[in-house]
């Protein structure tokens, strides 16, 4: 009989999720995979070994789903995700669908995992790669220290636009060094990716990027509180993984060494920081992996009770997906 539902599965975090899913024990009969449009014999794969036959959402009967998760788009989550909490099925969403709702909790586990109990209409929300990647590394600072300010800048690869945003980087890449020209090959992003830098993820809201605010708002969500966030995000030319140098204030006094210590004996961190050439981890280190990784910790002299990281992490693997998985494991421990 299938127990997870799994909405999306031709895009990046929905092929993951059904990674995490064959990796944690489960095996395809116990799994629905689900596309809007699903032409007959379309397969998705299900671990290195097994495929999955993909099902039509319109047709779906979410009975005796045990948890669905939503990794498609907005829409199809306004459209679908009420149909199947309402079927007593578990929802969590990796949309910005539920965002404004406040009885859709938004849940980074290992975090905030209490707030479960909170989903009055049976649905989650995840928050986006950054802010999980953020804020697992600083739950037990925020516990002892409480975080009062941060400023982050974040540095996100091509994956974030899917295979489009990845083929344009690759295609740039290559016509330069094929002395080609680039005309015609800047459609996803405003402009040249290959080789460059550029200060805009996702479109502008007034002054800032739809990025920038989510890493405000969300944050503020997840923290159930009113922490002053100040966020930067730009584009690297890199296929995948985001990268975070994060600024943290805390309201009690806080020394960089407990910080390390704290973050070691974190659930999902791995601190790797040598003061010395390489002694830190950068997003091709990350690639495929399902733990978030700090280097660079310091204490920053500029104000009182602060300092400073750097974190790397698979924005694909750990962030949404590895984020989604986890949260289904632990609503299903405490159903």
């Amino acid at each position: 009989m299938k127990k997870i539902a799994v909405i999306g599965v031709t895009e990046s975090v929905g092929r993951e999720v059904l990674a995490f899913l064959a990796d944690g024990g489960y095996k395809p009969d116990q799994v629905a995979a689900l596309e809007m449009k699903a032409p007959l014999g379309t397969q998705a794969s299900f671990g290195e070994e097994d495929d999955i036959d993909v099902e039509s959402l319109d047709k779906f009967d979410f009975s005796g789903i045990e948890v669905a998760i939503f990794a498609a788009s907005e829409e199809v989550s306004k459209r679908y995700a009420f149909k199947a909490a309402e079927k007593g099925c578990k929802v969590i969403d990796c949309t910005t669908q539920f965002f404004a709702d406040p009885e859709v909790p938004m849940i980074v586990a290992g975090v905030n995992d209490r707030k479960l109990e909170d989903a009055a209409k049976n649905i989650v929300s995840v928050p986006s790669a950054a802010v999980t990647q953020i804020l697992l590394p600083l739950s037990a600072v925020d516990q002892k220290c409480r975080i009062s300010r941060m400023v982050v800048s974040t540095y996100t690869s091509t994956s974030v636009y899917g295979k489009e945003g990845m083929d344009e980087l690759f295609d740039q890449t290559r016509k330069i060094f094929m002395n080609e020209s680039l005309a015609d090959h800047q459609k996803v992003f405003d402009k040249q990716i290959a080789f460059n830098v550029i200060p805009q993820v996702e479109e502008f809201i007034g002054e800032e990027t739809k990025c920038e605010w989510r890493i405000n708002a969300e944050t503020k969500k997840v923290l159930g509180r009113d922490v002053k966030v100040h966020a930067n995000c730009a584009f690297v030319p890199a296929f995948i993984g985001n990268a975070a140098y994060v600024n943290v204030e805390c309201a009690a006094e806080t020394d960089v060494d407990d910080v390390r210590e704290m973050m070691k004996k974190t659930p999902g961190v791995i601190v790797f920081d040598k003061n010395v050439r390489g002694g830190y981890v950068t997003l091709n280190d990350v690639q495929g992996e399902i733990e978030v990784y700090v280097s660079r910790l310091r204490q920053d002299a500029s104000t009182e009770n602060g300092f400073s990281f750097w974190s790397a992490a698979d924005n694909l693997r750990f962030g949404v997906a590895g984020n989604a998985y986890k949260i289904m494991k632990e609503w299903l421990k405490q159903a």
